[in-house]
């Protein structure tokens, strides 16, 4: 590169660049051993990280640093999550929902907690048939306990028999 009237020399003066930067080519250096390598420990170790596989990597002699070795194994698509979502495991793991055609073939109960204005809990069962939307029971206490529950079920069988026409109990 010549520039009018001025040398390199000159112009990387000027500029204050040292000649070693601007004459430099860098050397690309060769991977693949070592992206083999990673694959194979992340392979074998799953739930290791590019930390714990450069630790393993420098017991092995290699001399490269840690954000080479992270950087092929994000190239790779090894990552981790940092966070394993509980959430959507355990929706995995539901049955399908179930759509209800008759009355009383299908309820849903759930609980609704919260706090009073001097701090005691209120906890609340609910209890809904799934193909009218009628609550069939709301059951309130501090603690609910599973003996409860039971009652409000077995209250709710007896209330909804074929041919009964009595008041509710709860």
């Amino acid at each position: 590169m010549r520039l009018i009237g001025c040398s390199q020399r000159n112009a990387m003066r000027v500029a204050n660049v040292s000649p070693g930067s601007f004459f430099y080519k860098p050397v690309k250096k060769d991977e693949t051993a070592l992206r083999m390598r990673i694959k194979e420990i992340t392979s074998t170790r799953v739930h290791y990280g590019y930390r714990r596989v450069h630790v393993l990597l420098r017991r092995e002699g290699h001399p490269d640093n840690v954000k080479r070795v992270y950087r092929l194994y994000r190239d790779e698509g090894l990552s981790l999550r940092l966070k394993r979502p509980k959430r959507n495991k355990a929706a995995q793991l539901r049955q399908p929902k179930q759509l209800a055609h008759a009355i009383n073939e299908i309820w849903s109960m759930d609980f609704v907690a919260d706090n009073l204005f001097d701090g005691r809990k209120l906890r609340m069962l609910t209890v809904v048939d799934l193909y009218t939307r009628e609550c069939l029971a709301i059951d309130v206490g501090q603690s609910l306990k599973g003996e409860e529950v039971v009652r409000v079920l077995s209250s709710i069988v007896l209330l909804n028999r074929p041919g009964y026409r009595g008041g509710s109990t709860l």
